[in-house]
């Protein structure tokens, strides 16, 4: 008799947790997705550096809604939900203030209880600097892609000017025909100016958002144009040429110094290489460099001239296009 109750019970509940999925879920799903498009919209995403006049992004709350808050009125807290941003990763500061602690202080306990306390220290420092490592690395690459479409958002737009389309509808236009990440850049300026935010204010904080050199000459010269009249299309079109024209030269450039950042991956990875051979080969020689004082003051003075050497070789080959 209990079984059939409680079978019965586990029945109604299924059914009427179904019913109320069905009926409420999807309702529920689309405020919470028009609550954040008005979010993005209608509260300012930039604000005034107290030190400057330069836009600071403004941070969403995360999981420590006080930890964003205090983060928010320092520089570094500003800096880093600008780089948040324009990494395109969906967290928030005291997210990543979280993840880095964690990482911080279970890869130093890790490593201190397996080795020396020193090395414990070191690597807690190194994981907690990772989060804002990978976050760098998807902003380069966020912005390499945007920089790769941009050209094409642009003759998009140059188009639909010349078929007689106001600006902002071929902002709209580029916004909705675009994929990540020009599209949705595009989205929010449009719509925050659609909103009621100047058109001025919205394409500047996209200037913000996007710091290219690129997106910096296509807000000047719109900007530049409104005041001054012109053939916009035109404009837009020649920036696009100009675009392209650079990627070329970038690409040449690579492969003009192909042969020195190769050299690079040889000079660095040799030396490491090189240890864990003769860990294999001769453990008991290597171990020297481990606990000896003499030997760690050596591979502690090795780590810091590859650095160098590594910051040096990068500054030769770099080549500003």
């Amino acid at each position: 008799m209990t079984v059939v109750l409680l079978m019965f019970c586990v029945g109604v509940g299924l059914v009427v947790g179904g019913y109320a999925a069905v009926m409420y879920l999807p309702e529920r799903f689309e405020q919470r997705r028009i609550d954040r498009r008005l979010r993005d919209v209608s509260t300012p995403v930039a604000e005034l550096d107290p030190n400057g006049s330069s836009l600071v992004m403004k941070p969403t709350e995360g999981p420590l809604p006080g930890v964003d808050r205090l983060l928010a009125r320092t520089s570094a807290g500003g800096g880093l939900a600008r780089l948040i941003a324009q990494s395109g990763v969906k967290t928030t500061p005291s997210a990543v203030a979280i993840m880095a602690l964690l990482l911080g202080l279970a890869a130093g306990l890790l490593t201190g209880m397996l080795t020396k306390p020193v090395f414990g220290v070191v690597a807690g420092v190194v994981a907690a600097f990772l989060p804002l490592a990978v976050l760098m690395q998807r902003r380069g690459a966020r912005m390499h892609r945007f920089e790769e479409q941009f050209p094409e958002a642009l003759d998009l737009m140059a188009r639909a000017l010349r078929a007689g389309h106001a600006f902002q509808t071929s902002l709209g236009m580029a916004a909705d025909e675009m994929k990540d990440p020009v599209g949705p850049e595009f989205k929010k300026t449009f719509e925050q100016q659609n909103y009621g935010l100047p058109l001025r204010d919205a394409l500047t904080q996209m200037s913000e958002r996007v710091p290219l050199l690129d997106v910096r000459f296509f807000v000047t010269a719109v900007l530049i144009q409104r005041e001054t009249g012109g053939n916009l299309s035109e404009i837009l079109e020649n920036l696009a040429h100009v675009v392209r024209e650079r990627f070329k030269i970038r690409r040449q450039v690579r492969v003009y110094t192909a042969h020195g950042r190769f050299t690079a991956g040889v000079l660095l990875s040799l030396p490491a290489a090189l240890a864990i051979a003769l860990m294999f080969i001769n453990p008991e020689h290597m171990q020297v460099l481990f606990k000896e004082r003499m030997g760690q003051t050596l591979l502690v003075t090795a780590i810091v001239m590859q650095a160098i050497g590594f910051v040096w070789i990068r500054n030769v080959i770099k080549i500003e296009v």
